[in-house]
């Protein structure tokens, strides 16, 4: 870009939930320093308590494009913003184009910069689950591909993307953008009221609940509701569910089997700022959600983590959590032992300290600028 001319916007794409808190400090960040750009939600997740909410949580900007894809297969939606997003981009002409995680909007959105020769930036480039099953380890290792700016949350990032050869001048290790907004939004988080519009008077843990490989299979999805069952001698729980978790569990006859557990409060989907009140006070976390693993990590709060794998493992080798699949016993095991003091005490990764969102920017302007 020459100097004096006028920067074209810089879009910022948001499709699913986990998008919304990567998103919001980069957009800050933009906007505190005077470089144009455009948010752009492209309705992956259209629900107003699974998205709206957060942006309320998060003092966003009401997006200025809204495409309105809505539900549907992979293929399905990955198609229809494709066609959408390429529309906006030719209308736009913008600088550049910024994606987070690993959602279809993800992919869709890269393809299509690629394509139309926009610089794209992924971020959160670099994680690897190594289980190609997973639609999402899909769009990871795609977008990584053709993405020419990859923001890396933590060391692991860097090495993955070098053993799949890409090159070292496209990899910037920038941090966890995710920990900027857990940080900045934790002391007005942590001054709800919480406890008492839940009912809690006592330690409990907080689970979550939403891949299809835990509660599509109803062998899967009870055994993990057994575990939970014998850990209730310890601690209570708390379960903001997942609105497909609950259908699953509805169809397996297993919801009222999840209520009954002693000291069990389920609640629907809350808002972000509920939420991190929510585990922030926690004792324990049990999830198989991927962002979860990296919050409590920043925390210092044990994490169970109901999966055969992560694309995390930074959490794993540096952090508080631990992997236990859906095996009943290991969840139960590691469960008594977080309880009693004996889970990992871990400790912070490098640059998760809430300062990513100025980094992410620094390199997307250098690369804009020349």
């Amino acid at each position: 870009m020459k100097c004096g001319e006028k920067m074209n916007p810089v879009i910022l794409v948001v499709g699913a939930r986990p998008n919304f808190m990567k998103i919001a400090p980069i957009q800050k960040e933009l906007d505190r320093r005077g470089i144009p750009n455009i948010l752009l939600h492209t309705g992956q997740h259209y629900d107003d308590n699974m998205s709206k909410v957060f942006f309320d949580d998060l003092k966003m900007k009401k997006p200025d494009i809204y495409l309105g894809v809505g539900s549907g297969s992979h293929a399905t939606q990955t198609a229809k913003v494709m066609v959408e997003f390429e529309e906006v981009c030719i209308k736009h002409n913008p600088s550049m184009v910024v994606v987070v995680g690993d959602v279809n909007s993800t992919l869709a959105c890269s393809l299509v910069s690629a394509k139309l020769n926009i610089k794209c930036a992924h971020v959160e480039a670099g994680l690897r689950s190594f289980d190609r099953e997973m639609p999402e380890e899909i769009n990871r290792i795609v977008t990584d591909s053709i993405c020419e700016i990859l923001l890396t949350p933590s060391i692991d990032g860097d090495e993955n993307l070098l053993n799949e050869g890409v090159s070292e001048s496209k990899i910037h290790m920038v941090g966890n953008v995710m920990i900027d907004s857990l940080f900045s939004n934790l002391e007005i988080a942590n001054n709800l009221d919480i406890l008492a519009q839940y009912g809690i008077s006592k330690d409990y843990a907080l689970v979550t609940l939403h891949r299809p490989s835990n509660v599509d299979q109803k062998e899967v999805f009870s055994n993990i509701i057994t575990a939970l069952e014998r850990l209730s001698n310890d601690i209570e729980f708390v379960f903001p569910m997942h609105p497909r978790t609950k259908k699953m569990a509805e169809k397996f006859d297993l919801y009222n089997r999840i209520e009954s557990i002693p000291g069990m409060k389920i609640t629907a989907p809350v808002g972000y700022l509920e939420f991190i009140s929510l585990m922030s006070k926690s004792r324990l976390v049990l999830t198989d959600s991927g962002g979860l693993q990296e919050e409590s990590t920043a925390l210092g709060i044990p994490c169970l983590t109901i999966r055969e794998n992560t694309e995390r493992p930074i959490t794993i080798t540096q952090g508080t959590n631990q992997l236990v699949g859906t095996d009943t016993q290991k969840i139960i095991q590691y469960g008594i032992e977080a309880l009693s003091g004996q889970g990992k005490a871990g400790k912070i990764p490098k640059y998760w300290d809430g300062k990513t969102s100025s980094r992410i920017v620094d390199v997307l302007l250098d690369s804009i600028e020349n």
